[in-house]
């Protein structure tokens, strides 16, 4: 890094043997991991990062010995000085959140606390906030489905139309995989298996049913509801770290599918009770998180992503000694009928 007269000048790097044929944000990603993707997006608009000299997209990809200039913000190493996402948006922005993007699809790492949609007495909601995230389009993106006001993680936002359409279409006909981690209390007495049960609508307990409540029902209005879930983990008999995987998108269905063996998620007092209140380190949070999907991509092949776990539920999985970073996919290889 050369300095002259106070001023950082940006810095020429070879792309070598080992990165050729790799994307451009896979690029950045390997070599400047504190580099968010909405960072990136934004210094490829303004031109400031350049691929022998002419201006370059985000999935265009490398070639050996061709010559990317970065511009100073991104060599002088202060990337990490930047504030890390907290439970809050800062600013109304969802920019921070953004770990993956294309010509069709923003994929963001929700935060905990935050509601998808907006509803009463709430102010602030991604729905409310997509403008933030427009980018370089004329049209305001879409929401394609949604996560629980405290589940965090993976959640799909299309940024054209026929994206919305293509993305609705593959989770209508079930083509795409979403797998949630948990940690519940109490560990589940089949270390893999399925919960088949139906639910249905409790009475609403407050305003415009806010309260309400999802319950195992055998009623002629329930609807059919299934899980796969496998224990990845155990903390003696007292938590487990579980995988589930909803072949259905019911309300509540993951907090109520496994509150039903007796081994609510931690932080779900609406499905747990007291009993779910975390100990010691442990967060009185919901501990539930979107861990990945793998759904069609409507650019062509499948769309891949994976979103960190929250602090609160990166810390239990450091208390109890579980891989905060596994990227297994524990369903690979389970045949259904």
């Amino acid at each position: 890094m050369r300095q002259h007269s106070g001023i950082m000048e940006t810095k020429a790097q070879r792309i070598d043997r080992d990165d050729d044929g790799i994307r451009l944000d896979r690029w950045f990603k390997r070599h400047y991991p504190a580099l968010t993707h909405g960072r990136l997006e934004k210094l490829l608009r303004t031109g400031q990062v350049r691929l022998d000299g002419k201006r370059v997209k985000a999935s265009d990809r490398l070639v050996e010995g061709q010559t990317l200039r970065l511009p100073p913000q991104v060599t002088q190493g202060g990337l990490e000085e930047k504030p890390r996402p907290a439970a809050q948006p800062i600013g109304g922005s969802l920019e921070p959140y953004v770990l993956y993007m294309d010509a069709s699809v923003i994929v963001l790492n929700k935060p905990p606390g935050l509601a998808t949609q907006g509803g009463s007495g709430l102010s602030r909601h991604v729905d409310g906030m997509l403008d933030s995230v427009m980018f370089e389009k004329k049209q305001r993106p879409r929401l394609v489905h949604r996560l629980d006001r405290d589940t965090s993680g993976v959640l799909l936002v299309a940024r054209t139309v026929p994206a919305a359409a293509a993305f609705a279409h593959s989770l209508q006909k079930r083509d795409a995989t979403k797998i949630y981690w948990a940690l519940t209390r109490g560990v589940p007495k089949k270390k893999r298996g399925t919960i088949k049960a139906a639910l249905a609508k409790e009475g609403g307990h407050g305003p415009r049913g806010r309260d309400e409540r999802m319950a195992v029902s055998e009623a002629d209005d329930a609807k059919f509801a299934i899980t796969d879930y496998v224990v990845l983990g155990t903390a003696g008999e007292e938590y487990a770290w579980v995988a589930a995987k909803p072949l259905t998108g019911r309300t509540h269905q993951i907090r109520v599918h496994l509150a039903s063996l007796g081994t609510p998620i931690v932080g779900d007092f609406k499905y747990g009770g007291t009993e779910t209140r975390g100990k010691g380190e442990i967060a009185d949070k919901l501990h539930l998180h979107a861990r990945s999907i793998d759904i069609p991509n409507p650019d062509g092949g499948r769309l891949q992503v994976t979103a960190p776990l929250p602090e609160h539920m990166r810390k239990a999985w450091e208390l109890f000694g579980f891989n905060a970073d596994d990227t297994r996919d524990p369903f690979a290889g389970r045949k259904r009928k």
